[in-house]
């Protein structure tokens, strides 16, 4: 488990957006990563990795994505 000492934002509809259509993520495993981030408090794209839902070639590339967006 991943459990950050801060609460992390909800996810930007941006980034869901991305999971969804870049990475072909459903509505249930995004909304269950997003569930289990609120209770780790951790990121959603650690989370989604840690459970299995991406990989971690796909988890550098929301990374990559996310550094592009700042």
């Amino acid at each position: 488990m991943v459990i950050s000492s801060s609460p992390q934002p909800p996810p930007a509809q941006e980034l869901l957006r991305f999971l969804r259509h870049q990475l072909g993520l459903s509505e249930s495993a995004l909304a269950m990563g997003i569930r289990q981030s609120e209770v780790e408090q951790a990121p959603l794209p650690v989370v989604l990795w840690r459970f299995g839902l991406i990989s971690l070639e796909q988890l550098e590339q929301v990374l990559d994505w996310q550094d592009l967006q700042t």
